[in-house]
Parts: structure tokens; sequence; C-alpha cells
């Protein structure tokens, strides 16, 4: 008689226990995508905030960076970082193409300190545009320049002095830059003397070419693992970008 009484007993645990997961099974995971959905809202709760902290502590909306880029670099930043991607986390730079090639549109950010190292000029893809960059390529052959993420890498001595290599990290948007000769160099039609001559700042084939005088500097700051962000407001990129939508 005691046992037949055990028996609703076990089967309403048994039960009890095996709901959840047959629940997740045949609802489509309703429950795990509700908190994974939870969690990228806390995330990007937290970036936002340290992103405001941030964008006045160094003063970007005085030099020309918009909040808005700054939030894209600093969410794709801290991709990388937690990915183990970054050899020195302390450098983030970021090229604002939205920007004329006749403003300062390069900023090198010292992370750890808080500071401006770098606001400088940079040049774009000769077949991006003319004083402002519209189009953007991942094609060897197209003199573009190629939007998302890098990371720097080591230096050499080229056509064009000392040469900084960077690698995309975003397929379909700059992951063939390295086999494309893509590179940090110092350059003579960027910058302010280039400018007293001229309407805008000359063109590259895609590399983000900088003032030569400032060159050595800024690929010393930037070298050896740091993260660089080529940024362009286009739709096509901030919508199908994986690190942009993680």
């Amino acid at each position: 008689m005691r046992r037949r009484n055990l028996k609703p007993l076990v089967w309403c645990v048994w039960i009890a226990l095996l709901l959840p997961v047959n629940a997740l099974l045949a609802g489509g995971g309703t429950p795990v995508k509700s908190h994974s959905s939870a969690a990228k809202a806390a995330r990007e709760a937290a970036l936002s905030e340290e992103v405001t902290t941030l964008y006045e502590q160094f003063n970007l909306q005085e030099i020309g960076l918009t909040k808005k880029a700054f939030h894209y670099a600093l969410k794709g930043y801290h991709y990388l970082l937690d990915h183990h991607w970054l050899n020195n986390p302390n450098v983030l730079s970021i090229c604002d193409m939205s920007q004329s090639s006749r403003n300062k549109r390069l900023y090198v950010l010292d992370m750890e300190n808080k500071t401006v190292l770098v606001n400088t000029y940079v040049a774009h893809g000769r077949a991006s545009g003319a004083e402002f960059a519209r189009s953007f390529s991942n094609s060897p052959s197209s003199r573009k320049s190629s939007l998302g993420f890098y990371v720097t890498e080591d230096t050499y001595y080229g056509s064009n002095g000392l040469s900084l290599r960077i690698k995309g990290m975003e397929r379909g948007f700059n992951d063939r830059a390295f086999g494309r000769g893509i590179v940090v160099h110092g350059s003579e039609y960027v910058g302010p003397d280039f400018l007293q001559m001229n309407q805008f700042c000359g063109r590259s084939y895609g590399c983000p070419a900088v003032p030569a005088d400032e060159s050595e500097n800024i690929i010393d700051l930037m070298k050896e693992g740091t993260c660089l962000f080529v940024y362009y407001p286009t739709q096509r990129y901030l919508v199908r970008s994986k690190i942009l939508s993680y």
C-alpha cells in the first residue's frame, strides 16, 4: 500500500524536473534566448555609460570625433580585447572617414591614461572619393579604403619609408588588406603643407597614409598589436559587421 502511494509522488518530481528541458526543446530555446538578450542589453547599457564617460574625458567633441563613431570604436575594441587579439590594449586608433580629408580625422588614444596621443590628418583611397570618401572595398585592385577593425602588426622599411602592417579582422570588409599591401605609412601628400597648395589631401591606393613628418611617431605608438578602426556610417557595414553585432 505504501509503495503504491509513493509512485505518484515520484512521477510528479520527475515531471517537474523534465518540464524546463522539454520546454526548451519544444519552444525553440526561448528561455535561453531571453537570457542572452538580457545579457546583451546589459552589455549595451554598460558600454553606453562607458562611452559617455570616456568621450568627455578624452574631450573628443572638441576635436571633431562624433560620439556615435566613438561608440562603435569602443565596442569593437572590447570585442578584440575579449578575444585576446590585442597584444597592446593601451592604444586605440580611429580613422573617421566620414569627415573631409581637410580635417584632422585620425585619433590615437591612450586608453590607460585617457589622453589623446595624436590627432592628425589621414588619407583615404584614390577610388574612394575626392575630398570625402564615399565608397569602400575589400577587392585587391580597387584602390579603395576598407572599413572595419584591424590589429596592427610589425614594421618594415619600404618605398614610403617606415611602414606598419595591419591585419583586417572582418571577413568581407577588410580581411584582404594584408594581401593588398594596405599599411600605415607617411606621405608628403597628407598634412598642412600639402593643404596650403591644394583643396584637400592627396589620396592613396587604399592605405591610411599620414603626414610624413609625423609618421614615425604615429607608427611607433600604433605598432605591435593595437586596435585600429576605420569608420564610415554606411549601413552595409554597420548592420553586417559581426564585431559590431556582437
